[in-house]
């Protein structure tokens, strides 16, 4: 959304197992603000631990504009605009900004300095340096949006001929660099709503927002490999079909075309969807409305999380009206219930209430909650915890993170077996090489009888030697399991480095009588992934410490 200028703007056309974590000592890191980052497993964002992320978001737009700031600092401070913002439980931030902030004439203004002494004589990104730690001191994460190049409205490719494509990147290594070893800071929202010429899949590296997004991708992830990678939908130009949109909304060129990064499992798709009140469109007069929204957004872009395709975060959704008697309520309404349903992530449009086509969460006091809209979003809000976020810019480096990702592919697809069977392989985007003997991998399954058991190795790039197997018996059944297969890592199967991947390991879980199993019921079992993927029913350890995957209860 662009600041009171979006009625103009919007205009229709109509690892195995799991992926793996970030080492850390101590209890389990939680989605909801503890030490570490985020990845992708399938269509969730997990944490270093496995968990998946749970996340209440909204917008705080301002550095965008001309303001250099984030808006309402003329009426509040931001540590109370933050704590409010804590207090009505949401812990996800989007921060727009733009690229002419950054320029040395860029000055903040509008600021209420004797309500915020500490950002007299900042410049715009120290004042948004203030912003991240006194967040993460609040437990609220926040990503970053390149809302626009300039100040003065929004662009339709994601750069113009005074901000060419090379200044976009560079910003955004800057950026990388900059909250490198902080953590607060979670992700790369890489443009805000591309729109008019751009295209998706054309191969047009003046336009297409595909290729353009992995040439941004890489570039941050070669100095912070850690961050998600967010990316918008289009308008229109999608290769292989005609189907428009809302600008940033249609993702239907992910299908065939993904984005595809140096660093797997941290894309994240983000489509941005308005009602009647941003601009008239036709499924709003149509006879089945609000019923036909859901196959539109299937169509659009929701297939891509139903599909476990990548994450979706909604990045932009909001509008004035939340009454079900009118047309932009029962759209908003129906929204929301999608959201719920499908299980997405979202940041609502917007805290600031000078929002011109949606308002906001504030009303125009800049203090008083704007209560009916809670309430609708009550029924996505989740329980949070906000822990505090360590990290501060150009600080000095945390402890080195590890990040395997142990890829599965199911081997014996049937449900009742005479052997489990699968395939796994163990990649790293770690920032260090790790000894694969400080790393441990369990299986779990349900042993259907007291024969004994035997794990075999059929295949290890690494060789057979240097894996060590054992079968451990829970002594009660747990959720689909009553047993676990474990493996570990002899010496000499040498260390995984940085960005590496250990092979092929082929493995074989039999009873010594060869009598059958039941897959069916069995917690790790997933017959679906024949191609290598992440399931987060197998568990990874790093040094004895579960570090991916959820344990069965």
């Amino acid at each position: 959304m662009s600041f009171s200028l979006k009625k103009l703007g919007k205009v229709l056309l109509v690892c195995v197992l799991l992926v793996g974590g970030y080492a850390y000592s101590g209890s389990s890191v939680k989605a909801e603000g503890g030490e570490g980052y985020y990845h992708t497993v399938g269509n969730k964002i997990v944490d270093s631990a496995g968990n998946t992320a749970v996340f209440n978001g909204l917008n705080w737009f301002g550095f965008e504009t001309g303001n250099y700031s984030p808006h309402g600092l003329w009426s509040r401070s931001m540590d109370d605009m933050l704590d409010q913002v804590k207090a009505k439980g949401y812990n996800l931030i989007r921060l727009p900004f733009c690229s002419q902030m950054f320029d040395a004439s860029s000055q903040a203004n509008s600021i209420d300095y004797a309500k915020n002494p500490d950002l007299v004589g900042l410049k715009p990104i120290e004042i948004m340096d203030k912003l991240i730690e006194k967040a993460g001191n609040r437990g609220i994460r926040i990503f970053l949006d390149r809302h626009r190049p300039d100040s003065g409205g929004q662009s339709a490719l994601w750069y113009t001929p005074a901000y060419p494509e090379t200044r976009w990147i560079s910003d955004w290594v800057m950026l990388a660099g900059r909250y490198l070893n902080n953590p607060t800071v979670i992700g790369a929202d890489l443009h805000n709503e591309p729109h008019g010429d751009v295209s998706w899949g054309t191969g047009d590296t003046a336009t297409d927002w595909r290729l353009a997004a992995q040439r941004a991708g890489n570039a941050i992830q070669a100095v912070n490999p850690h961050w998600l990678i967010i990316v918008e939908g289009i308008e229109k130009n999608v290769q292989g079909n005609t189907s428009s949109y809302w600008w940033g909304g249609n993702l239907t060129g992910v299908r065939n075309y993904p984005v595809v990064l140096n660093v797997p499992n941290q894309v994240v798709y983000s489509p941005h969807d308005y009602g009647p009140g941003v601009s008239s469109q036709t499924w709003f007069s149509d006879p089945n409305f609000p019923a036909n929204m859901p196959a539109l957004w299937d169509a659009t872009w929701g297939y891509i999380s139903k599909e476990g395709i990548a994450p979706l975060i909604a990045g932009e959704f909001g509008g004035r009206s939340v009454d079900t008697a009118s047309v932009e309520g029962q759209w908003q309404n129906k929204l929301v219930d999608y959201i719920n349903t499908n299980h997405l992530y979202w940041t609502y449009w917007s805290l600031n209430p000078n929002s011109g086509d949606t308002g906001g969460l504030l009303l125009d006091d800049w203090v008083t909650w704007n209560a009916p809209k809670q309430l609708m979003l009550d029924r996505i809000m989740k329980p949070v915890v906000f822990n505090p976020v360590g990290g501060i810019p150009g600080g000095e480096p945390q402890t080195d993170v590890v990040h395997v990702t142990p890829l599965y592919r199911i081997g014996e697809t049937g449900t009742t077996v005479n052997s489990i069977r699968a395939n796994l392989q163990l990649s790293s985007s770690s920032t260090i090489s790790i000894p694969l003997s400080e790393l441990s991998v369990r299986y779990w399954y349900t042993s259907d009888g007291g024969t004994g058991q035997t794990v075999e190795i059929d295949y290890a790039a690494m060789g057979k030697s240097n894996l060590n197997t054992s079968i451990v018996p829970l002594g009660t059944l747990i959720t689909g399991a009553d047993t676990y297969a474990e493996f570990s890592f002899g010496t000499g199967a040498g260390t995984l480095s940085a960005s590496g991947n250990s092979g092929d390991i082929q493995f074989r879980i039999y009873k010594n009588d060869w009598s059958n199993y039941n897959q069916a019921n069995d917690y790790s079992f997933a017959p679906t992934l024949t191609s290598y993927t992440a399931n987060n029913r197998i568990t990874i350890y790093h040094k004895g410490v579960l570090i991916y995957g959820e344990e069965p209860k």
